[in-house]
């Protein structure tokens, strides 16, 4: 499907991409090569006319022309007489058509499955065939892990019914879900930047105007600034991850929930509550309630999580928290995208939070070891990289003084590590400075990573443009 994107958009998204010294349509090739690996200019996407760029971008039409070239040379531009340039993939495969392996590969924020999965899959199929005389098609999830799901909100602090959980395949389905129900074309969104770019999307598929509110990587929310954006702009929801925060890691203070939800009650806005970090504690365990539970009387909020950060990407389950009515309305309306969440994936997935407290007490472990191996090997190597301190979470949102991380991450792509520039998460272009380095690769690929952003740093100014591969999805 091809994708129109204005000469304003590709300005944003290419933000100050001469701050870093170099110039010409080398630099400008790099940058929105980057945009094409990260998904941020997705394929079948049109670019605007030359004459258009060279307006937006203020760089000559000789520069312009230069850079097209070059990508048009290395198979990711296709020009069309009569339709412009169009993003294509190289070789028409989305991943390593060469062969070639890439062995380190940061992209995603996630860990491989807990200890005891495959016995809890072995279990899970033991109960599988009372589940075979019906049809296989659960709009709202199996008995067994909303009840689970419910009762685990319960011990957080927030008293769920069976009845108030809805099951689907992922947090992103959920909140796609969610999206189209209660949005329409026009309604306005607040969400967090830096945020979540696959939730900004389902948002925008939904037809809403995004509004965005910061999430500084020291100091957290500005509650005022989101209090004033809801009095101001009447959004129709705000979608907001208040723990371990995904990229910065921060957690929103029980104050700042409290105040959130009464500004959104005012205002008539729904708030769409992100928990899939939720779980993910090292240093505050039990101390944060679930932010629903701090809703006054007569506020919306709906809650979603997921058990890819927890138990595995590829147990695709993901959940609804919300009134009684409202999950109702989800399964009638999900018909229309899905027929239900696999039952096999909610069988495991009932069996794993049948004994979760070492599920939690594993990972617990895990990102605290790595999360000190990146600080430990940043004071090493990178020192003149800021390191805040999280209590929890999947990743480190590291800062530099140079506005270079989409630089960095074209060279360690040549080097074999596949990294998000922090540009990924943004709306606009921003966060240069900024590098995301998740957990769950472990103590080991901490380690070699580091040392390729260290030589990368050393030469960022004579990065490498070799041929790039898209990195498919970023979570």
């Amino acid at each position: 499907m091809q994708r129109l994107i204005s000469g304003n958009q590709v300005a944003e998204l290419l933000s100050d991409w001469r701050a870093t010294g170099e110039t010409g349509y080398r630099a400008l090739a790099d940058r929105l090569r980057l945009l094409i690996i990260d998904g941020r200019l997705p394929v079948g996407t049109r670019l605007p006319s030359e004459r258009e760029l060279v307006l937006r971008l203020g760089a000559s039409r000789t520069t312009i022309g230069a850079a097209l070239e070059e990508l048009r040379t290395a198979g990711f531009l296709e020009t069309r007489r009569g339709s412009g340039s169009l993003v294509r993939v190289p070789g028409g495969r989305p991943e390593n058509p060469g062969g070639m392996p890439v062995p380190l590969d940061f992209t995603t924020a996630s860990s491989g499955a807990i200890p005891g999965f495959h016995a809890a899959a072995e279990r899970a199929l033991r109960s599988l065939p009372a589940a075979l005389s019906g049809t296989g098609y659960e709009f709202v999830g199996v008995p067994s892990l909303r009840e689970a799901i419910a009762a685990r909100f319960t011990e957080r602090g927030l008293p769920t019914r069976p009845s108030q959980i809805l099951i689907t395949s992922g947090a992103q389905s959920a909140i796609a879900l969610v999206s189209r129900v209660l949005l329409t074309r026009g309604d306005r969104a607040i969400v967090e930047t830096p945020g979540y770019r696959r939730a900004h999307e389902a948002l925008r598929s939904a037809g809403a105007r995004l509004l965005p509110v910061a999430v500084d990587a020291d100091a957290g929310w500005d509650v005022d600034e989101v209090e004033r954006l809801l009095r101001q702009a009447a959004p129709a929801l705000a979608y907001l991850m208040p723990d371990f925060h995904n990229p910065t890691g921060r957690s929103l203070p029980p104050d700042g929930r409290r105040r959130i939800l009464e500004a959104a009650r005012d205002a008539g806005a729904t708030v769409l509550v992100d928990e899939t970090t939720a779980e993910l504690d090292i240093d505050r365990v039990g101390e944060y309630l679930p932010m629903a539970s701090f809703a006054p009387s007569g506020a919306r909020v709906i809650t979603v999580g997921s058990a890819s950060k927890v138990i595995w990407g590829g147990l695709r389950i993901g959940w609804v928290r919300a009134s009684e009515d409202l999950v109702a309305r989800l399964a009638s309306a999900r018909g229309e995208s899905d027929l239900g969440t696999a039952i096999l994936d909610q069988l495991v997935a009932a069996e794993v939070f049948a004994d979760f407290a070492p599920v939690l007490e594993s990972r617990r472990g895990a990102h605290a070891a790595t999360r000190e191996t990146i600080a430990s090997g940043l004071r090493a190597k990178l020192p003149e990289w800021h390191v805040p301190r999280i209590d929890g979470g999947l990743a480190t949102w590291v800062r530099f003084d140079a506005p270079v991380s989409s630089q960095l991450a074209i060279g360690a792509r040549a080097r074999g590590l596949r990294i998000p520039a922090g540009p990924w998460f943004g709306l606009d272009g921003a966060f240069e400075r900024f590098l995301r380095i998740p957990f769950g690769p472990g103590p080991e690929s901490i380690d070699r990573a580091i040392d390729i952003l260290a030589e990368v740093w050393d030469q960022v100014a004579d990065v490498p443009r070799g041929i790039e591969q898209p990195l498919g999805a970023v979570v």
